[in-house]
Formats: structure tokens, C-alpha cells, sequence
């Protein structure tokens, strides 16, 4: 990994930072096989070459760990939303961690939409705000009927959260998107 523009292969290939081996080996041939340049539907060179990237990674385990490392840090900084130590506790504080946590919220379901969720201490690491400032705007939040407490103790957004972050315009990136024809799990069903 150099110095160029950070790219995240687990979003390459969709997939967990907790994938294993074969989980990554089956996406990888499914991806590739849309995205080959020969494909004459869905072929996409620059899309196969990231997917190739990705696989090559995320499947030597020196490669990876060294990658997770980056890839952690990558995320604490581009989540972050508030990089100084300025005084916390006006109103626009608040609406600003409402909005973060919601959008983390937001992409963990789009990720799992079963059990999409993240805790709060990995909201707090992603986020830059210390638990105390995450109190306040998770109970909001809580009652206002946008995220709940899941089964595994985790908050995560509830289907009137995921409206308010689209009333707001969040528009997820396009490269983050599913295919319109099908989900990748239901390719892998196809591919096992």
C-alpha cells in the first residue's frame, strides 16, 4: 500500500473486515466475472482491476493485517466530526452527532441489513466525540423512533431513521450500490 488515494477492498468486494478466506475468494469470482472487460453486460476495467486489487489483499495474511491497520485508520479520520478540541454542548453540536450517528447508523444497515448496527464505543472511535456527548443525541434519536436497541445490545437505525437520513439528502455513493438485477448474496447463493 502506497501513498495514492485510500481504497477500501472490503467495500471493493462488499464485504465484512471480518470475511473470511473463502467468503472473499467466492465474492471475488463472483465480481469478477460481472466486471470482466470481456463481459460484454457489466464489464468495467476499472471495477475489475479494484475487485483484483481487493482480492489480492484481503487474501495474503500479512498484506491484510498491514491493510486493516490503514483501514482503521482511514476510518477514524474520515468519520470524524469534530477534529479540535472546541467546546461541546450548543444545539448545531448536537445536530451535527445526530446526523453523524445516523449515517454510521444508515451504513451499517446497508451493510447487514439484518443486524446492521454499531456500539457505542466504536460510534465514539469513528465519530471523534467522547460517550458523554453521545447521551444526549442517542436518547434524542431513541425517541424520536429513528434508531432502537437491537437484540445484541448495538444501536441501529430503524426504517423511520433510514427515512430521515434520505429526507436529508444522503445519497449513498453510486460504487456502494448493489447491482439493480440482484444482490450479491443472492449471486453467492447461485456461485455455493
Amino acid at each position: 500500500m502506497n501513498d495514492q488515494e485510500f481504497v477500501d477492498f472490503y467495500e471493493v468486494l462488499q464485504l465484512s473486515q471480518s470475511a473470511d478466506t473463502e467468503t472473499i475468494e467466492r465474492v471475488f469470482r463472483l465480481l469478477a466475472k460481472r466486471y470482466h472487460p470481456d463481459n460484454q453486460e457489466s464489464g468495467d476495467e476499472e471495477k475489475f482491476r479494484q475487485v483484483h486489487d481487493a482480492y489480492e489483499v484481503l487474501t495474503d495474511p500479512e498484506k491484510r493485517a498491514r491493510f486493516d491497520v490503514r483501514n482503521d485508520s482511514e476510518k477514524n479520520t474520515s468519520w470524524q466530526i469534530f477534529r479540535d478540541a472546541t467546546a461541546l454542548g450548543s444545539h448545531e453540536d448536537d445536530r451535527r452527532i445526530m446526523r453523524g450517528v445516523l449515517n454510521l447508523l444508515f451504513s451499517a444497515r446497508r451493510r447487514d441489513p439484518e443486524r446492521g448496527g454499531i456500539g457505542t464505543f466504536q460510534m465514539e472511535r469513528l465519530l471523534g466525540v467522547p460517550r458523554e456527548h453521545l447521551e444526549f443525541p442517542l436518547w434524542v434519536l431513541k425517541k424520536r423512533g429513528w434508531i432502537e436497541i437491537q437484540d445484541n445490545g448495538q444501536p441501529g437505525i430503524t426504517i423511520e431513521g433510514v427515512d430521515q437520513v434520505i429526507r436529508d439528502g444522503v445519497e449513498p455513493e453510486a460504487d456502494r450500490l448493489l447491482p439493480e438485477n440482484g444482490s450479491v448474496r443472492e449471486d453467492l447463493e447461485q456461485v455455493a
